[in-house]
């Protein structure tokens, strides 16, 4: 299965294993002066180690590799002790994966292992707080949208949206109906939260500027094979830079194992929208 996984990059690590006490998994050790990454099996993909490194030498891609089992990976921390435990177990609420905390949970409950631990309100994110993914919990502040005063509440659900920067991974992503939106639709549509995002996922590009698009294509097969979105819309400007991501989208879907909706909207400058289309699905 393709997933995001830790490479490391040889030429840059020094063996100094500043990454190894955080990754509390297992995953890596420090063999013939280098970092590397053991198993596959215990390598969440989360990215710990990434800013324990002074090299840069580690980075998360997108290849095939073993599923992750947290069974196994509890196995081996709670040989290692309470303090251990409990930096996995903050590890996985950090970045949102209540799916694996709540088998590592059950783990240590079968195993009559109480440990005290609770998370923390605002914990640390290893690498740029910024991509700390979450799960947003909006209060309804909307009175009236039609007056001056009225305030729509925003719908989005996740957080980050940037596709750099999204976990396909994260449990926010499982089964959702995603949004793949160029960066100037939301700022031409005057009612985009209402509109194009209500009750969907987001991730956002820009085909004409971005960088390292090779990514995004790996990123939403993920998405469509592994988080198993239910289906893609794509939505796009009028300017014909912005055909770049549609390509992108499909690219990824020629690729996939599932077959999904993928439904395309064309925003005009003046916010208008101009097309929608349904224009396959992912094979």
């Amino acid at each position: 299965m393709k997933r995001e996984i830790i490479h490391i990059d040889e030429d840059r690590c020094t063996g100094c294993g500043l990454c190894i006490p955080n990754c509390p998994e297992g995953a890596l050790q420090v063999i013939d002066g280098k970092a590397r990454l053991v198993s596959d099996l215990f390598c969440d993909g989360l990215g710990a180690c990434i800013g324990h490194c002074p090299e840069d030498a580690i980075t998360v891609e997108v290849r095939d590799a073993e599923p992750y089992d947290e069974r196994r990976v509890m196995e081996n921390i709670v040989t290692q002790g309470p303090n251990v435990i409990k930096a996995h177990l903050e590890h996985l609420k950090d970045h949102g994966e209540e799916e694996l905390l709540g088998q590592a949970l059950a783990v240590l409950d079968e195993k009559n292992m109480d440990v005290d631990w609770a998370p923390v309100q605002e914990p640390v994110h290893a690498g740029c707080p910024g991509a700390r993914s979450m799960v947003l919990n909006h209060q309804e502040t909307a009175t009236d949208p039609d007056t001056q005063s009225g305030t729509r509440p925003s719908e989005l659900a996740h957080w980050p949206v940037q596709l750099h920067l999204v976990p396909p991974t994260a449990p926010h992503f499982r089964g959702t109906d995603l949004l793949l939106c160029a960066d100037c639709v939301a700022y031409a549509a005057g009612d985009f939260h209402r509109d194009f995002l209500k009750g969907k996922t987001l991730a956002i590009a820009c085909p004409k500027l971005d960088q390292g698009q090779e990514v995004y294509v790996q990123k939403l097969v993920a998405l469509i094979d592994q988080a198993q979105i239910a289906s893609l819309t794509v939505a796009t400007m009028e300017v014909p830079c912005c055909r770049g991501l549609l390509m992108l989208a499909e690219r990824a879907v020629s690729q996939t194992e599932r077959k999904i909706p993928v439904n395309l909207i064309v925003v005009g400058i003046n916010g208008k929208v101009l097309q929608t289309k349904n224009i396959g699905a992912a094979v």
